[in-house]
């Protein structure tokens, strides 16, 4: 009976330790590498070219969300 070896013998050098290689998967099932993906509805994909610019505007909404519930609402002020 031949004993088994736990590790493989090829030529790999020392220090391409691939055990902590993360494998990527194919399709629907593909995640990213601790980021979150999400997916854009195709009209709204032909507006925006790239991650950059979906986050510019995201951005830009958020600014004007939290300065449009700062200040006081002009329907007040008539009061």
């Amino acid at each position: 009976m031949r004993k088994v070896k736990n590790e493989m013998e090829d030529e790999l050098r020392p220090e391409y330790d691939l055990r902590s290689l993360r494998v990527r998967k194919i399709g629907r099932e593909r995640s990213g590498f601790g980021g979150q993906f999400i997916q854009l509805a195709p009209d709204v994909a032909e507006i925006f070219p790239d991650a950059e610019s979906v986050n510019e505007a995201l951005r830009f909404l958020i600014r004007i969300t939290r300065e449009s519930k700062q200040s006081p609402s002009i329907a007040s002020r008539d009061v």
